[in-house]
Protein backbone atom coordinates (compact mmCIF):
# COMPACT_ATOMS: atom_id res chain seq x y z
CA UNK A 1 0.00 0.00 0.00
CA UNK A 2 0.84 3.75 -0.17
CA UNK A 3 2.36 3.35 3.01
CA UNK A 4 4.91 0.56 2.24
CA UNK A 5 6.07 2.18 -0.81
CA UNK A 6 6.80 6.23 0.50
CA UNK A 7 8.96 4.40 3.40
CA UNK A 8 10.88 2.91 0.71
CA UNK A 9 11.03 5.98 -1.14
CA UNK A 10 12.13 7.80 2.03
CA UNK A 11 14.66 5.68 2.08
CA UNK A 12 16.37 5.81 -1.56
CA UNK A 13 15.71 9.65 -0.99
CA UNK A 14 17.94 9.87 1.82
CA UNK A 15 21.01 7.86 -0.11
CA UNK A 16 20.19 10.11 -3.27
CA UNK A 17 21.18 13.47 -1.02
CA UNK A 18 24.23 11.48 0.23
CA UNK A 19 25.12 11.09 -3.07
CA UNK A 20 23.86 14.87 -4.02
CA UNK A 21 26.90 15.99 -1.85
CA UNK A 22 29.68 13.30 -3.28
CA UNK A 23 28.48 13.76 -6.99
CA UNK A 24 25.83 17.04 -7.39
CA UNK A 25 25.45 15.72 -11.19
CA UNK A 26 24.29 12.09 -10.56
CA UNK A 27 22.55 12.90 -7.07
CA UNK A 28 20.45 15.35 -8.55
CA UNK A 29 19.37 13.13 -11.30
CA UNK A 30 18.13 10.65 -9.05
CA UNK A 31 16.75 12.68 -6.56
CA UNK A 32 14.59 13.89 -9.61
CA UNK A 33 13.62 10.42 -10.89
CA UNK A 34 12.65 9.37 -7.29
CA UNK A 35 9.72 12.23 -6.93
CA UNK A 36 8.72 11.36 -10.83
CA UNK A 37 8.66 7.51 -9.39
CA UNK A 38 6.80 8.73 -6.45
CA UNK A 39 4.00 10.65 -8.83
CA UNK A 40 3.81 7.82 -11.15
CA UNK A 41 2.96 5.57 -8.42
CA UNK A 42 0.71 8.01 -6.89
CA UNK A 43 -1.22 7.66 -10.00
CA UNK A 44 -0.41 4.01 -10.47
CA UNK A 45 1.96 4.17 -13.55
CA UNK A 46 3.85 0.92 -12.83
CA UNK A 47 5.43 0.81 -15.61
CA UNK A 48 6.76 3.88 -15.90
CA UNK A 49 7.82 3.86 -12.38
CA UNK A 50 10.00 0.43 -13.00
CA UNK A 51 11.30 1.92 -16.08
CA UNK A 52 12.81 5.34 -13.65
CA UNK A 53 13.99 2.40 -10.85
CA UNK A 54 15.63 1.36 -14.51
CA UNK A 55 17.60 4.19 -14.99
CA UNK A 56 17.85 5.47 -11.12
CA UNK A 57 20.23 2.12 -11.24
CA UNK A 58 21.86 2.59 -14.55
CA UNK A 59 22.97 6.11 -12.79
CA UNK A 60 24.20 4.26 -10.07
CA UNK A 61 26.14 1.74 -12.21
CA UNK A 62 28.74 4.48 -13.11
CA UNK A 63 32.14 3.15 -12.39
CA UNK A 64 33.55 6.92 -11.98
CA UNK A 65 30.75 7.47 -8.70
CA UNK A 66 32.89 7.61 -5.58
CA UNK A 67 30.34 7.28 -3.05
CA UNK A 68 30.66 5.72 0.17
CA UNK A 69 27.25 4.12 0.31
CA UNK A 70 26.30 3.45 -3.25
CA UNK A 71 26.20 -0.53 -2.70
CA UNK A 72 23.79 0.10 -0.05
CA UNK A 73 22.12 2.48 -2.89
CA UNK A 74 21.64 -0.06 -5.14
CA UNK A 75 20.80 -2.45 -2.75
CA UNK A 76 17.81 -0.78 -1.80
CA UNK A 77 16.76 0.11 -5.58
CA UNK A 78 16.53 -3.70 -6.22
CA UNK A 79 14.77 -4.26 -3.38
CA UNK A 80 12.24 -1.31 -4.74
CA UNK A 81 11.98 -2.32 -8.10
CA UNK A 82 11.26 -6.00 -6.97
CA UNK A 83 8.72 -4.74 -4.42
CA UNK A 84 6.77 -3.01 -7.18
CA UNK A 85 7.33 -5.42 -9.57
CA UNK A 86 5.49 -7.97 -7.66
CA UNK A 87 3.02 -5.86 -6.55
CA UNK A 88 1.95 -4.17 -9.33
CA UNK A 89 -1.33 -5.71 -9.91
CA UNK A 90 -1.96 -4.40 -6.24
CA UNK A 91 -0.67 -0.82 -6.68
CA UNK A 92 -4.05 1.65 -7.75
CA UNK A 93 -4.45 4.69 -8.97
CA UNK A 94 -3.77 6.37 -5.43
CA UNK A 95 -5.24 10.18 -7.00
CA UNK A 96 -8.21 8.84 -7.74
CA UNK A 97 -8.38 6.61 -4.39
CA UNK A 98 -8.14 10.44 -2.41
CA UNK A 99 -10.84 11.89 -4.98
CA UNK A 100 -13.38 9.76 -4.38
CA UNK A 101 -12.83 9.70 -0.46
CA UNK A 102 -11.17 6.31 -0.25
CA UNK A 103 -8.54 5.44 2.13
CA UNK A 104 -4.94 5.39 0.16
CA UNK A 105 -3.19 3.19 3.31
CA UNK A 106 -3.94 0.76 5.51
CA UNK A 107 -1.31 1.76 8.04
CA UNK A 108 -3.39 3.02 10.87
CA UNK A 109 -5.08 -0.54 11.05
CA UNK A 110 -1.73 -2.79 10.79
CA UNK A 111 -0.87 -0.18 13.82
CA UNK A 112 -3.65 -0.83 15.69
CA UNK A 113 -3.92 -4.30 15.53
CA UNK A 114 -0.19 -4.83 16.36
CA UNK A 115 -0.60 -1.96 19.51
CA UNK A 116 -3.75 -4.56 20.37
CA UNK A 117 -1.60 -8.18 19.99
CA UNK A 118 1.58 -6.76 21.76
CA UNK A 119 -0.64 -5.35 24.54
CA UNK A 120 -1.99 -8.79 25.41
CA UNK A 121 0.70 -10.45 24.61
CA UNK A 122 2.81 -8.42 27.46
CA UNK A 123 3.57 -10.61 30.57
CA UNK A 124 2.42 -7.56 32.73
CA UNK A 125 -0.91 -7.45 31.55
CA UNK A 126 -3.48 -8.73 34.20
CA UNK A 127 -5.47 -10.19 31.18
CA UNK A 128 -2.98 -11.91 29.05
CA UNK A 129 -3.17 -13.83 25.84
CA UNK A 130 -1.63 -16.78 25.29
CA UNK A 131 -0.10 -17.47 21.94
CA UNK A 132 -2.61 -20.26 21.53
CA UNK A 133 -5.33 -18.19 22.41
CA UNK A 134 -4.63 -15.23 20.46
CA UNK A 135 -4.20 -17.92 17.29
CA UNK A 136 -7.25 -19.29 17.85
CA UNK A 137 -8.57 -15.96 17.82
CA UNK A 138 -7.26 -15.30 14.80
CA UNK A 139 -9.01 -18.41 13.00
CA UNK A 140 -12.08 -17.50 14.35
CA UNK A 141 -11.69 -13.83 13.40
CA UNK A 142 -10.78 -14.86 9.68
CA UNK A 143 -13.51 -17.51 9.33
CA UNK A 144 -16.28 -14.50 10.15
CA UNK A 145 -14.28 -12.15 7.56
CA UNK A 146 -14.23 -14.89 5.18
CA UNK A 147 -18.40 -15.90 5.98
CA UNK A 148 -16.92 -19.46 6.93
CA UNK A 149 -17.50 -20.03 10.44
CA UNK A 150 -21.54 -20.72 10.01
CA UNK A 151 -20.12 -23.60 8.15
CA UNK A 152 -17.44 -24.61 10.24
CA UNK A 153 -20.03 -24.62 13.17
CA UNK A 154 -22.28 -27.37 10.97
CA UNK A 155 -19.33 -29.50 10.41
CA UNK A 156 -18.39 -29.56 14.32
CA UNK A 157 -21.81 -29.50 15.34
CA UNK A 158 -24.46 -31.44 12.75
CA UNK A 159 -27.51 -30.14 14.22
CA UNK A 160 -26.47 -26.54 14.34
CA UNK A 161 -29.16 -24.37 12.43
CA UNK A 162 -28.87 -20.29 12.35
CA UNK A 163 -31.60 -18.27 13.14
CA UNK A 164 -31.49 -16.70 9.65
CA UNK A 165 -31.25 -13.30 10.38
CA UNK A 166 -27.87 -13.41 8.93
CA UNK A 167 -24.36 -14.05 9.85
CA UNK A 168 -24.29 -16.94 12.65
CA UNK A 169 -22.13 -14.65 15.13
CA UNK A 170 -20.35 -11.28 14.94
CA UNK A 171 -17.21 -11.60 16.11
Amino acid sequence: DWFHITMRLKVLMQYARGLLVSDPEAGSKVLALLESIKRYLWHGNVVAALEHIDNCVMYCDDPELSYPSLKSLQKHLDEMYTYIRNNKMMIPNYGEMRRYGEPVSTAFVESTINEVIARRMAKKQQMQWSRKGAHYLLQTRTAVLNNELQDKFVCWYPGFQSDGKGPAMAA
